[in-house]
């Protein structure tokens, strides 16, 4: 058997930033880590019903949330420079 997670990608000018929300807890230690204040509470439910994150404009894909999170459930890929 085999689990399919689908992510949420948002674009931002330095990269992107992916939740999946079938990995998210709603722990919300990717919320106080975020050093631009960029994270909040989505729609979207996670695993447990809880909310899951959703980034803003403030985000600098900077990658300290995706290092926060026990579960894995962010990813960001920021562009590279020309």
């Amino acid at each position: 058997m085999s689990v399919e997670f689908e992510g949420i990608t948002q674009e931002y000018e330095k990269g992107s930033f992916t939740l999946f929300p079938g990995l998210c807890k709603g722990c919300g230690l990717c919320i106080a880590k975020c050093p631009s204040e960029a994270l909040s509470w989505s729609d979207v439910l996670g695993v447990y019903g809880t909310p899951a994150v959703v980034a803003n404009e403030k985000c600098i894909t900077c990658g300290v949330c995706e290092l926060a999170c026990p579960e894995c459930a962010i990813t960001v890929v920021r562009k590279r420079k020309r």
